[in-house]
This record gives C-alpha cells, sequence and structure tokens, in this order.
C-alpha cells in the first residue's frame, strides 16, 4: 500500500508500529457540549491526511470531514444536535441540521414541508437523518494486505399502523485512503407496499466553496426548480463571494454516466496555479439515484452548495405523487446504494474531470419534468 510516499507491506508497517491507531483507526467518544450531548461518534483517520466523523446518533451521517486539514463539507450555525432536540413541524427540521457533508433525507418524505397527516408528519426532509443507529459494528482490521476501517448499523423508520423501513449502512475507508464510501441498503420490513424517498444532502463548504469557484459535472440538461432560480439560471455552475440575504437556487440536473453508470460531480476552487486549489466530489450510481439537485446557497455563513443524488423530487411527497414520480417499496422488497466521497487536490484531476463534462453538452431547460423519467 502507499503510504507517505512509499509502498508498504502489511508485515512491514505492524513491524513500525505498536498500535495501528498510531497511523490509522477510529475513535468513538461521546459529544458533550450544550445541544450536542449525548450524541456518540465515531472519528475516523486513515494515515492520507483525511479524517472524518460519523455520528452514530444520527444515521451515521458524516457532520465534519477534511483532508490535510482544510473542510470538506459544510458546518451549519446549529453545530451538532442530538437527536432528541429534533423538531419535526414544518421547517423545524432546519434547527438542527447541522450541514455536513452527508446529511441524510427521507425515507418517506423529502423535501418542502406536506400538509398535516396524524401519522406520516408534515416537516421538511423527513426524520430519517435524526434517528440512532442500533446494531453498531465497528471494525478495524487487516484485509489481505489493507487495513479496513468501518462502521455500519441499522437506522428504523418506523410507526404503529404505518410504514416498516429500515435502512443499513456501512461507512468504509482503509489505511492510506484518501476516499471513503457509504453502502446503504433500504429494506421495506412491512407487509405493505410503501411510498419512498430518498435524498443525499452533500453539503459542500469553504474553502472548496468561494468566489470563482466552479461546479464541473456531466449534466446533459439543468432546469431550474423555480422563477428565483430561473433568475441567472446561466450560472448555475459558478459561484459568487458570500452574499447579504442572497435567495437560495435549486436546480434539477439530468446526468450523462460513465459506463459502468457512475456519475461524479465536483465543487473545485481552481487555484492550482497559485498553490491553493481545492476541491471536493461525490460519485454515485445513476441506476440506484436517477435524479440529482443542485443546492445553491451563497449567503452569509449560509455558504454551501449541496451535491444532492436522489430518488425524488424537493418540492415535497405530493408532488413526486401527483407527476407520478414517486418511488416505493413492495413488502420485503430491498435496494441499495453506494456513493463514494474525496478530495480534489491537483490540476490533473481537474483536468480529467472537465474533459468528462466537455463530452456531455449542457442544455438549460425552463422545466424538469421535460427529462426526468418515472419510476
Amino acid at each position: 500500500m502507499d503510504l507517505y510516499g512509499k509502498k508498504y507491506a502489511m508485515s512491514e508497517l505492524r513491524r513500525r508500529v505498536g498500535n495501528m491507531d498510531q497511523i490509522a483507526g477510529i475513535r468513538t467518544v461521546q459529544l458533550d457540549d450544550g445541544n450536542e450531548r449525548p450524541t456518540r461518534a465515531a472519528i475516523f483517520h486513515t494515515g492520507s491526511g483525511l479524517e472524518f466523523t460519523v455520528l452514530l446518533d444520527r444515521c451515521l451521517d458524516i457532520p465534519s470531514a477534511s483532508f490535510c486539514g482544510k473542510a470538506m463539507g459544510w458546518r451549519s450555525a446549529t453545530g451538532d444536535v442530538a437527536p432528541q432536540y429534533y423538531e419535526p413541524e414544518g421547517l423545524r427540521w432546519l434547527r438542527n441540521y447541522f450541514g455536513g457533508l452527508v446529511t441524510t433525507c427521507g425515507l418517506t418524505h423529502v423535501g418542502a414541508p406536506r400538509p398535516e397527516s396524524a401519522l406520516l408528519g408534515n416537516g421538511l426532509h423527513g426524520r430519517i437523518g435524526n434517528l440512532p443507529a442500533r446494531d453498531i459494528q465497528i471494525s478495524q482490521e487487516w484485509v489481505g494486505n489493507q487495513y479496513v476501517l468501518s462502521v455500519s448499523g441499522v437506522m428504523r423508520e418506523t410507526v404503529v399502523f404505518g410504514e416498516n423501513l429500515a435502512l443499513r449502512r456501512t461507512v468504509a475507508t482503509c489505511l492510506g485512503e484518501r476516499r471513503f464510501w457509504i453502502h446503504d441498503t433500504v429494506t421495506n420490513e412491512g407487509f405493505n407496499k410503501t411510498k419512498f424517498m430518498l435524498l443525499y444532502h452533500c453539503n459542500i463548504g469553504w474553502p472548496a466553496v468561494d468566489a470563482g469557484s466552479e461546479l464541473i459535472s456531466p449534466s446533459r440538461y439543468v432546469a431550474p426548480r423555480d422563477a428565483t432560480a430561473a433568475n441567472g439560471q446561466e450560472n448555475w455552475n459558478k459561484f459568487d463571494p458570500p452574499t447579504h440575504k442572497y435567495a437560495e437556487k435549486c436546480y434539477y440536473h439530468e446526468m450523462t454516466p460513465a459506463r459502468d453508470g457512475t456519475v461524479t460531480a465536483a465543487i473545485v476552487n481552481d487555484g492550482f496555479k497559485k498553490g491553493d486549489g481545492f476541491g471536493v466530489y461525490v460519485t454515485y450510481n445513476k441506476k440506484q439515484l436517477p435524479r440529482f439537485v443542485e443546492w445553491k446557497q451563497m449567503g452569509e455563513q449560509d455558504y454551501v452548495v449541496g451535491l444532492e443524488p436522489c430518488n425524488c423530487g424537493v418540492e415535497g411527497r405530493e408532488v413526486d405523487e401527483r407527476q407520478g414520480l414517486l418511488h416505493s417499496l413492495n413488502p420485503g422488497e430491498s435496494r441499495e446504494f453506494d456513493l463514494e466521497f474525496g478530495p480534489i487536490t491537483t490540476r490533473a484531476e481537474v483536468d480529467a474531470l472537465r474533459a468528462a463534462r466537455n463530452k456531455t453538452k449542457t442544455e438549460i431547460v425552463d422545466s424538469y419534468k421535460r427529462f426526468v423519467k418515472k419510476p
């Protein structure tokens, strides 16, 4: 394996350290300050400069990540908040929305608040991101010549007389890696067909996001969500300095996948000639997550670009249902989802992303209804 610019075999590394956490590992902690208490967390470090945190009591989501000291994700003003402070009504989900590199939205509702419902609730982006994991397993072990680090657990979104959905998640990386992976399996463990919405809110912040930064993606079509987004839609992939009272803009993308079905989208602050270039990418499989939303928020402090692979829209469940776009899971049915995250640190990586992007001609259209496919 490559580590610190040299290649090492497992036996060579083991002879040089008394405990593997000297160079890579997972440390479990309890967050204990203010309303983050008593959230459990697992902190990964790989020896490459990659560090990230997994919140065991918040859907195994990723509230923070960095590479060589540079933040990969945006952190909101709320900071980490324990799940017992979750407020499901209306837009109050935002009161404990830490942002982070990954916040999971769903599983029965994503997007704008819905009308009142005794069982289903009406809050923004659903409840899965505020559910603690059960059956947590933490592994740090040699698998062949790789030292694999992983955390897995199960979140259940269930209610008497309603849905019974289980999300099984594994977050994994390896010694020396600059990347990490999320593998999810969502299963309908009930006996009734259940409506199913899932969105990965991947929030990229400064220093990847800054004035002059760019979204690089194989976007075939880009459509504004509303009139606000339509104003300035030609700059969907360009970003401004922090702007006072900026009104958020959302764009739907139809992506052109690679031959293996994957799509890579990245935010890049291309200052590599000056030595301060940096970017962050997410790779996902379009067959698993057929839709993609860009959340562009250039506000002060709320300075973030969301890259959001999903199987749904963000106007709310009623809109998807009315348009025939709402997914469902039959009793016993499972679906799998895979994502990869990592930093961009060289001009060569940026050039490769742009070369892939340039193979796709981007067209701005007035409505995503023109290209979205029904499930």
